[in-house]
């Protein structure tokens, strides 16, 4: 038989006079929220695409002022009375401090913050724009390019550096798609420029350009772009040092106190202080991610994979003006299919990242909040984002090799034109992957990296750009892009290794670099 149920028992009540029942549900452990990471940047949605778009127009100087002198180069050599081969001298020593400058003023970007990095730019840019305008000699010309490719190099990195600082893991994809443009969207508009400008108002007339193009945009930053640097605002909610303020911070913060608004001054008061110390920057750093495993290989590739614009950027003038009688303005048009294909890059494959990003989210289990930046460490960012460069690194050579041959065959410029803009999604997109993955595995040092990147893509940029034309003229149109072309289909087996092994590199340079940190906190303790 089975035993009887026992009857309930009253509760007991202990010499406190508290019931026992209760105090075992009082003593039952409350629900755990799970903690959720803080908010990663205080700037509404308008305000980070505002940011990202004027930090986008300031990297265009770079590439415009390489573009925008080539149309001038003949005037230029005969109102100096130089050989041609004298004013080409001054291309190769831009392309050389266009690689070598931002690894001084990205750290510097790093360490001491991106609006004295923006002013320092621009005034040297200023100065050396105004200096080209008046230059007496074929020896200032030479002397004040270089100053000229120092003081807009940098915007590149800036302008990486502050998509970072505001933008997370979650929707950097799309973000990062859009500081490509300037980059591709300036040699179609500078040759064009150029040309109307050294024609109708002379070849000084494109330095006096640039020079109020700079001093409008140097103002506006001045004016209304916060500082983002996190080791100084952080989220952007830190009252930042007054020498970090834009003019219109300092105006609402004076308005305020002049009109005594006292809750808005008790909320700034209760906005936690920057306590923020400049460091010098180590301008070696971005050399020495170049030997870092998952850093060098991602760089090659993707410096690799730019000599292929440079490649067509270089040959298109020559070979279209030969083959189709184009004049300088004509080709100047003809860089406009690739712009176009680089906005799609960012319209199409920018949100194919994020997209990406968030189904390995899913897959792991982890919230997906754009808003709140997720702890990378053991999350496969390299293949959240190469996925989706591998089969746009595949388009690209595909494309490369047919616009070759097509130009080869003197096909209707339309060819051409369709190929360039296939080539721009592909070229930009892989561009975007690789840019975005570089700032993430790189975390507060996305100056650094973007410096590092700028002077790989410079030195094998300037290689392709001096090598296509002899290229060209030894095997074929066809052929030498095809060489270019195979190229890339070599890098395929690095992409799949960097997706592979790129967990347990990152995890090992962390480990290695917090050796180091505790290392240097106990060497300073035992100073102390």
């Amino acid at each position: 038989m089975s035993e009887p149920f026992s009857k309930p028992q009253p509760p007991t009540v202990d010499s406190s006079g508290e019931r026992s029942d209760l105090r075992d549900v009082e003593k039952q452990p409350e629900a755990v929220e799970p903690t959720l990471p803080p908010v990663y940047s205080v700037f509404t949605t308008w305000q980070k695409r505002w940011i990202v778009l004027a930090a986008a127009t300031t990297a265009f100087f770079s590439p415009l002022s390489a573009q925008i002198y080539f149309p001038a180069l003949t005037a230029i050599a005969n109102d100096l009375n130089v050989t041609s081969s004298q004013v080409n001298l001054t291309v190769t020593t831009y392309m050389i401090l266009q690689g070598i400058t931002p690894m001084f003023i990205g750290s510097l970007a790093d360490s001491g913050g991106r609006r004295p990095a923006y002013v320092i730019c621009f005034l040297i840019y200023i100065a050396a724009n105004i200096g080209l305008a008046l230059a007496p000699n074929y020896g200032a010309l030479l002397g004040l390019r270089c100053l000229q490719s120092a003081g807009s190099s940098s915007t590149v990195a800036l302008c990486v550096a502050v998509v970072a600082d505001v933008i997370t893991s979650a929707e950097r994809g799309q973000y990062v798609g859009f500081t490509t443009v300037p980059v591709v969207l300036a040699p179609a508009l500078g040759p064009v420029i150029g040309g109307l400008l050294s024609e109708y108002l002379g070849w000084r007339s494109i330095f006096w350009f640039l020079t109020i193009l700079a001093g409008v945009t140097i103002v506006l930053v001045v004016f209304f772009f916060p500082e983002t640097c996190r080791h100084i605002v952080g989220d952007g909610s830190m009252t930042a040092p007054p020498m970090y303020r834009s003019l219109w911070q300092m105006l609402k913060r004076r308005r305020r106190e002049a009109n005594g608004d006292k809750a808005r001054r008790q909320s700034d008061a209760s906005r936690t202080k920057s306590t923020f110390k400049f460091k010098p920057p180590n301008v070696l750093e971005p050399l020495l991610m170049l030997f870092q495993k998952e850093t060098g290989l991602l760089l090659g590739m993707s410096s690799i994979v730019f000599a292929g614009f440079y490649c067509i950027a270089t040959a298109m003038p020559t070979l279209f003006a030969d083959i189709y009688g184009f004049n300088e303005v004509d080709v100047g048009l003809m860089y406009l299919p690739l712009a176009f294909g680089s906005i799609l890059a960012a319209l199409i494959v920018g949100p194919a990242i994020n997209k990406n990003y968030k189904r390995h989210c899913d897959k792991l289990g982890i919230a997906c909040d754009g808003k709140r930046q997720q702890d990378l460490a053991g999350f496969p960012i390299e293949r959240a984002r190469l996925e989706i460069g591998f089969p746009l690194l595949l388009l690209t050579a595909v494309c490369l090799i047919a616009w070759g041959w097509a130009v080869d065959a003197k096909a209707h410029p339309a060819v051409p034109c369709v190929i360039s803009a296939i080539l721009g999604v592909g070229m930009i997109g892989f561009n975007n992957t690789t840019s975005a993955l570089l700032v993430d595995i790189h975390p507060g040092k996305a100056g650094t990296a973007t410096a590092a990147n700028n002077l790989t893509r410079c030195l094998v940029g300037a290689g392709a750009t001096a090598a296509v034309v002899p290229m060209i003229d030894a095997m074929g149109i066809g052929w030498a892009f095809t060489l270019v072309g195979g190229l890339y289909f070599v890098t395929c087996p690095a992409l799949v290794v960097l997706m592979v092994f790129g967990i347990k590199w990152r995890s090992q340079r962390e480990e290695k670099m917090e050796r180091k940190r505790k290392v240097k906190e106990e060497s300073n303790r035992n100073k102390s």
